[in-house]
């Protein structure tokens, strides 16, 4: 299960470009918090609290305790958007989680025991097809990540999600059979006379 990450935010009481303008200029982040039957809260988070969580490459699927002045809210980022020419984070919505709520979340996918693969100590090549894949479970028990052990895997096979044992209570979101990678020959090159 992910850990849980802890954010204070600030209510904000104006929407609309001004004011999230306004809050950009004080190093704030404008956000919102929708979702579970409620009315939409405005917030505005700390730029340099936010952005290290951003970076992890991990955020959309961490789940968040916001601490909004003194009442905290459990969440999970649903968007993030950037101003185009300087990268900055300009605008987080985080969607709010009820106490059963379940969420589809990208999950990275990891490979393991490729010394242990026959295919590729022939001279085979790993083809990662999917480096994330698509799960749908409950908020509380999102997976860090899915590993995949390519032990005994020749050149030629594949290995797709209905061959991983997902943990209990998480599902794939797609009904298609999703293909997470395949060793296949390596094209010889010919030499020139």
């Amino acid at each position: 299960m992910s850990k849980i990450v802890q954010l204070k935010a600030a209510s904000r009481a104006r929407a609309g470009k001004g004011a999230s303008r306004a809050v950009r200029r004080e190093g704030l982040v404008p956000g919102v918090v929708y979702g579970d039957k409620q009315e939409p809260q405005l917030i505005s988070l700390v730029y340099g609290d936010v952005f290290p969580h951003v970076q992890t490459g991990r955020f959309m699927s961490t789940l968040i305790d916001l601490e909004v002045d003194g009442k905290t809210v459990r969440a999970i980022p649903r968007d993030v958007q950037f101003e185009p020419v300087r990268d900055f984070i300009i605008h987080v919505d985080f969607l709010r989680l009820g106490p059963n709520a379940r969420v589809a979340v990208e999950v990275p996918v990891h490979f393991k025991n490729q010394e242990a693969a026959p295919g590729i100590k022939a001279g085979g090549a790993l083809n990662i097809v999917s480096h994330t894949v698509s799960l749908y479970c409950s908020a509380n028990l999102i997976p860090d990540e899915i590993t995949v052990d390519l032990t005994g895997m020749q050149v030629g096979q594949s290995i797709h999600l209905s061959q991983i044992t997902l943990p209990e209570g998480v599902s794939a979101v797609s009904k298609d059979d999703v293909t997470l990678c395949a060793i296949s020959a390596q094209a010889k090159e010919e030499e020139v006379p």
